[in-house]
C-alpha cells in the first residue's frame, strides 16, 4: 500500500489576495534583511558584490560629511510611498526633523531630498526604470543612480522637472562630481573600482 506524500509548506511567507502592505514589512517574522515591497510584492535582495557595498559605504560617508545640519543620511532604509510601496534605497538624504525615534523603520517619502540606488545584477530595471518612476511620483527631488562601468562608477544624476514631474538628467559622472544641489560637492568617484587594483 502506498502512501500519499505529505502536502510540502513553503518556506516563504504567502502573500495575502491583494498582496502585501507597507506595515506588513514590520509585522511578517525572518524575513531576509533588506527585504523591499514593490507594488505589493515582496522583493529579497540577492547577495551584494564588493563594488555594491563601497559604493554604499563611500555615498554613506561623504554626503554625511558635507551634508548640512538640517539633514540626515541613512543606508539600507525603506521609503514610504503608498500602501502598496516601501522601496529600500541604497542612501538617503532627508529632513532630520522626519527622524523621530530609534526604533524606526522607516521615513516618508516627503522627508525625502535624495535617493541614491547602486545597480546590482538581480536590480538593473527596478533601478533604472521602476524606482525612478515610483520615487519621481512622490516627488523625491533629486535620484542618483550608480552603475559599475569597465571596473570604474559612473553616477547617472536625475533632478525632478516640476511641470512634468518625471526626472530629467543633469548629467553623467565619471572621475569627478561637482554638484550645487542638493547641497554643494565634489566628489573623487576614481575611489570607486569594480574589481581590485592590480599590484
Amino acid at each position: 500500500m502506498s502512501v500519499a506524500p505529505k502536502a510540502c509548506t513553503p518556506g516563504w511567507p504567502t502573500p495575502p489576495e491583494d498582496g502585501w502592505t507597507a506595515d506588513d514589512l514590520d509585522r511578517l517574522p525572518n524575513l531576509p534583511p533588506h527585504t523591499e515591497l514593490i507594488d505589493g510584492s515582496l522583493v529579497f535582495v540577492s547577495p551584494q558584490t564588493a563594488f555594491h557595498e563601497r559604493a554604499v559605504d563611500f555615498f554613506k560617508w561623504q554626503l554625511q560629511s558635507l551634508a548640512p545640519a538640517e539633514f540626515e543620511v541613512f543606508r539600507g532604509f525603506t521609503i514610504d510611498i503608498d500602501v502598496q510601496n516601501r522601496p529600500e534605497a541604497d542612501v538617503i538624504v532627508l529632513r532630520a526633523d522626519a527622524w523621530k525615534e530609534t526604533a524606526q523603520t522607516r521615513f516618508p517619502s516627503t522627508s525625502v531630498l535624495l535617493a541614491v540606488e547602486v545597480v546590482s545584477a538581480d536590480s538593473v530595471s527596478r533601478d533604472r526604470e521602476t524606482k525612478p518612476l515610483k520615487y519621481a511620483r512622490v516627488k523625491i527631488p533629486h535620484y542618483w543612480r550608480v552603475e559599475s562601468e569597465n571596473g570604474l562608477a559612473v553616477v547617472h544624476v536625475f533632478e525632478l522637472e516640476p511641470t512634468t514631474g518625471s526626472y530629467t538628467s543633469i548629467g553623467i559622472f565619471r572621475e569627478r562630481m561637482k554638484l550645487e544641489a542638493p547641497f554643494p560637492m565634489e566628489l573623487d568617484l576614481t575611489t570607486l573600482r569594480s574589481r581590485p587594483r592590480a599590484e
